[in-house]
C-alpha cells in the first residue's frame, strides 16, 4: 500500500512538472540528478565502475566529473518523462528536432529495424518514430515490478498511436509476425540480458554479454538496419534525434562479426557524447565462465 501511495505521489509531481517550460523542468531535473548522485549510492558506484572499465585512460577525478554530469542528464530524463507521457503532440513536435531519413521505413521495400543505443533521450527517439513518420512501430519492453508504474509507462509509450509493444518475457513470435507485416522494429541492442542468445563481444575492450538478435533477426526477416541517435539539448532547447543512413553491409552471414561491429559503432557514438549514455546499468554483470565479477 505504501509503495502504491508513493508511486501515485511521484506520478502526480511529474504530471504537475510537465506543464512547466522545458527550461524550468531541465533545471529541476539537474537538481534532482545532483541529489541522486549523493543519495543513490549503489547507482553511483555502478556508474563510476563502468566509467573506470570503459575509460581507464581518464583520471579518477575526470571520471567522477563525468559521472556527476551524467546524473544531471539522468535527473532530467526522469523529470521530463512527464512530457512524453502527457504533453500534447503539438508541443512534442516543437521540442523534438529530427534530422536525417526519418521516413526510411515508409519508403523501404524491406521492413526496417531502428537500432537505438541507450542514451538518456531514448524514449524521445521512440516518440519521434510515432510523431514524424507513418509506419507502424513495434518494440520490446521490460515489465516493471511496480504494477502502477508499469501501466503508466506502457500507456505513455502507446498513447501517440500506431504502435505495439511486447514484454521481453513473452515469445518473439508475435513480434516477428508484426515485422513480416511491415511494422518497423525499435530495437535496443546494448543491455546485459544474460548469456541466453548472446555472445561475449568486446565493449570498450571488456567482454560484454551482447544479444546476437539484431544481426540474426535482420538476416532472417531481410530487414534494413537504420541507426538512430537521440540527444538531450541544454536548457529549454529540446531534443535532437538523428535518423542515420541504413547500414549497407549489415547483416552478414556472421552474426558474431556483425555484433562486434555494432558494439564498436556504439562505442564511437558514446565517445562523442559520454555523459548522456546509460552508465547506471550493469553492462558487464554477466561474465564469461571463470572470470571474476566486476561489480
Amino acid at each position: 500500500m505504501l509503495q502504491r501511495i508513493a508511486t501515485y505521489l511521484l506520478l502526480g509531481v511529474l504530471w504537475l512538472l510537465h506543464w512547466l517550460p522545458l527550461s524550468a523542468q531541465a533545471a529541476f531535473g539537474r537538481g534532482l540528478g545532483a541529489l541522486l548522485y549523493r543519495i543513490a549510492g549503489a547507482r553511483r558506484r555502478i556508474a563510476l565502475r563502468n566509467l573506470e572499465l570503459c575509460f581507464p585512460e581518464k583520471s579518477a577525478a575526470e571520471r567522477e566529473a563525468l559521472a556527476r554530469e551524467h546524473f544531471g542528464w539522468l535527473g532530467r530524463s526522469i523529470v521530463e518523462r512527464g512530457l512524453l507521457w502527457w504533453a500534447p503532440r503539438e508541443r512534442l513536435m516543437k521540442l523534438i528536432h529530427v534530422d536525417g531519413e526519418v521516413d526510411l521505413a515508409e519508403r523501404s521495400e524491406h521492413p526496417v529495424m531502428w537500432l537505438v543505443p541507450h542514451f538518456m533521450a531514448l524514449d524521445v527517439a521512440g516518440a519521434s518514430v510515432l510523431l514524424f513518420q507513418k509506419k507502424k512501430g513495434a518494440s520490446i519492453y521490460q515489465r516493471q515490478s511496480n504494477p502502477v508504474m508499469d501501466a503508466v509507462m506502457r500507456r505513455g509509450r502507446l498513447r501517440l498511436g500506431n504502435a505495439v509493444v511486447f514484454p521481453r518475457s513473452d515469445s518473439a513470435k508475435p513480434l516477428i509476425r508484426e515485422i513480416k507485416q511491415g511494422t518497423g522494429f525499435f530495437n535496443l541492442p546494448d543491455m546485459d540480458f544474460g548469456k541466453r542468445d548472446a555472445a561475449f563481444v568486446p565493449f570498450f575492450g571488456v567482454p560484454a554479454a551482447t544479444l546476437l538478435a539484431p544481426s540474426r533477426m535482420a538476416k532472417l526477416l531481410n530487414m534494413k538496419v537504420q541507426p538512430v541517435l537521440a540527444e538531450m539539448l541544454p536548457g529549454g532547447q529540446g531534443y535532437r534525434v538523428r535518423f542515420l543512413p541504413a547500414w549497407d553491409d549489415f547483416p552478414t552471414d556472421d552474426a558474431l562479426t556483425d555484433t562486434a561491429r555494432m558494439n564498436r559503432w556504439i562505442e564511437e557514438r558514446i565517445r562523442e557524447n559520454p555523459a548522456q549514455y546509460l552508465w547506471v546499468h550493469k553492462r558487464f554483470k554477466t561474465r564469461p565462465d571463470g572470470e571474476p565479477k566486476l561489480y
